[in-house]
């Protein structure tokens, strides 16, 4: 029987059922990601119940009705406006030092910034390697909806992180910010309805601070903390499904016929057929056994494992190798 040749057409092919494949493996990546999505909806309505309750202790309803009236009444009066950002304060602590470097500790306000619109800024971990842009936030919440459009790239900051920018990444961050809208229309649209008040002052947030309690200010500190938590497990699980794509391009691009890509590919669960990717010549050395990628790759998911389970796997692979040598 003659072996079909893997030109590139068919490592492309290949290449694209994997990934399909690898985003839909049950790893603790996407558990992880899963779980917090499932908690993103109530984790914005818990939030937004403690700051409307803070807003609404300085600018009472009785206290909008009367700017609405005169702002209805009088051309030249502007003093209400919806929004769905705030600056909150409230009085606390800080260290500083004496002339003689003695620590001691002052009062001090201690304010911060809370947005509560889509694309509203976030807090990542301070550890955490990865970068992030604000817009990630819409991209990991509405992955799925992003997928199914055409033109569309819910991972695209996560596929360019490091990168510069450049017209790949801007054409699909354009595409994303469209499809999702923002105060004219689509889903952007729903969500600033869903989280903004009447208020009264300046256009500007950082103009009107609002006086909070201790307490509801921590509060909202998780509740961003929260948001970024689940920004970094939607990175952490992408990332481990590109670093395995990588070890999947380099072996496919060392395989010289389409049996040996089609068994790496049933090594990692994924069962097709040559008459699916030959449907709609190139050389090279074998660089992978594809028993070997496919147990090295298998190595890349779930990296929570146990010191034995690594040691376990380590030694499997180790195993295998050796078998192939002989």
């Amino acid at each position: 029987m003659t072996r079909i040749r893997l030109n590139q057409e068919y490592r492309n092919k290949i290449a694209n059922r994997m990934r399909v494949h690898l985003e839909q493996e049950d790893t603790q990546e996407k558990q992880k990601y899963d779980e917090l999505k499932a908690n993103q909806i109530d984790i914005n309505d818990n939030a937004w119940k403690v700051a409307e309750g803070i807003v609404r202790r300085h600018y009472t309803e009785d206290d909008v009705e009367k700017a609405y009236y005169l702002q209805n009444k009088f051309e030249n009066v502007s003093t209400i406006a919806k929004d769905s950002c705030f600056h909150f304060h409230y009085m606390g602590e800080k260290e500083e030092r004496d002339y003689d470097n003695n620590v001691k500790i002052v009062p001090s306000t201690i304010e911060k910034h809370f947005d509560f619109r889509l694309n509203g800024s976030i807090d990542t971990e301070s550890n955490s390697s990865y970068s992030h842009d604000d817009n990630g936030y819409g991209y990991a919440l509405f992955r799925d909806e992003l997928k199914a459009q055409e033109g569309c790239n819910p991972d695209i900051l996560i596929e360019q992180e490091g990168k510069d920018n450049n017209p790949h990444k801007t054409k699909y961050c354009d595409n994303n910010n469209k499809y999702l809208g923002n105060d004219d229309k689509g889903y952007g649209k729903e969500w600033n309805d869903k989280y903004q008040l009447d208020l009264i002052g300046r256009d500007y947030c950082r103009d009107r601070s609002i006086a909070c309690t201790e307490q509801e200010f921590n509060f909202l500190i998780s509740w961003k903390q929260a948001k970024g938590q689940f920004v970094i497990a939607h990175q952490k699980w992408i990332k481990s499904v590109l670093d395995q794509m990588k070890e999947i391009k380099v072996g496919l691009k060392g395989y010289k016929y389409l049996d040996e890509a089609l068994e790496l590919c049933t090594e990692l669960g994924l069962n097709i057929t040559d008459a699916e990717i030959i449907r709609t010549n190139s050389t090279g050395l074998v660089i992978y056994n594809p028993k070997n990628l496919a147990e090295r790759i298998k190595g890349m998911k779930n990296k929570n494992q146990s010191r034995a389970d690594k040691i376990k796997a380590r030694l499997l692979y180790e195993n295998n190798n050796a078998e192939s040598v002989n």
